[in-house]
């Protein structure tokens, strides 16, 4: 695996002129260009937050911020697996042609990706902005913990890769692999704490004989962990709504050893992916 990461490294140039093709390609002949990367998660947080709000009766302060602070790195992890599973495959005719290491097609659309995530952070943290001002400036929607992203960064986009590679490899050879993959993102979309709080599940779990060890069982999930994470890191605490615990109730802490467990399953995923993705990558070529 050293020897396939230094020849990966000699290929960096490759890595970032596809990485750059792809962002350029992504918006091409777009009037609104990347502006489509925060339309979109807008217009479904809107939805959301109207529902949940004026439907379901959920009063929770600064609702919205708190769904698109899971919904963003949620977005980042579903259109990372679902082009990188197409990357190899898509590309198969130059592979069959040209050498270079293959785990650069995969690599290129996560960090693309990525790059996308980050500047979506950065327009997410402007609407915090807008709602401060909005709000007279009376409390800040800024915290010293966000000086902690960077840190779950890392093992985030460790999971990603990890995940990125595996299916990549996979589809080359399986296709009915992409289609599992998008019944099996949707269903993420559902269990994760995307459009609820993981207060939500505490109190619903809470109410069964093994509530606490269902509500740990539900949190090895590194992408529920990391989501949660995520939302208490760049929203600061506040009373939630939570109807299942008969009103509104405090958030629960950080949970430390989650996300030490979360990051630990993270990069085992990225050792293991990496290492499925190397064993197959030399039967590329003998795809018909």
């Amino acid at each position: 695996m050293v020897e396939d990461l230094r020849e990966l490294w000699r290929f960096r140039e490759l890595l970032w002129a596809m990485v750059e093709r792809d962002l350029r390609i992504r918006y091409k002949n777009s009037a609104l260009g990347f502006f489509w990367s925060l339309l979109n998660p807008l217009v479904t947080v809107l939805v959301m937050w109207a529902v949940f709000t004026f439907l379901l009766g959920n009063h929770t302060k600064s609702y919205a911020a708190y769904i698109l602070a899971a919904y963003l790195p949620f977005l980042f992890f579903n259109m990372s697996l679902m082009d990188s599973a197409q990357s190899v495959l898509g590309a198969l005719p130059v592979v069959k042609k040209v050498y270079f290491p293959r785990e650069i097609m995969p690599l290129a659309s996560v960090i693309s990706n990525f790059v996308n995530f980050l500047l979506t952070l950065g327009v997410f943290l402007v609407f915090l902005f807008g709602v401060w001002a909005l709000s007279g400036f009376q409390v800040t929607p800024y915290s010293w913990k966000l000086l902690a992203l960077p840190l779950l960064l890392v093992p985030f986009l460790s999971l990603v890769t990890g995940l990125a590679l595996l299916v990549s490899a996979l589809n080359v050879f399986y296709e009915d692999v992409k289609y599992i993959l998008g019944v099996v993102l949707y269903l993420m979309f559902f269990v994760c704490p995307v459009m609820y709080f993981s207060e939500t599940v505490k109190a619903s779990l809470g109410k069964y004989a093994n509530g606490d060890l269902l509500y740990m069982l539900y949190h090895l999930n590194p992408l529920a962990t990391m989501l949660t994470a995520f939302r208490k890191v760049l929203v600061p605490a506040g009373v939630i709504d939570i109807p299942q615990a008969g009103g509104q109730v405090p958030p629960d802490p950080f949970n430390y050893p989650m996300v030490a467990v979360a990051s630990l399953v993270s990069f085992a995923v990225l050792i293991f992916g990496y290492s499925v993705f190397n064993r197959m990558k030399w039967r590329f070529v003998e795809r018909p």
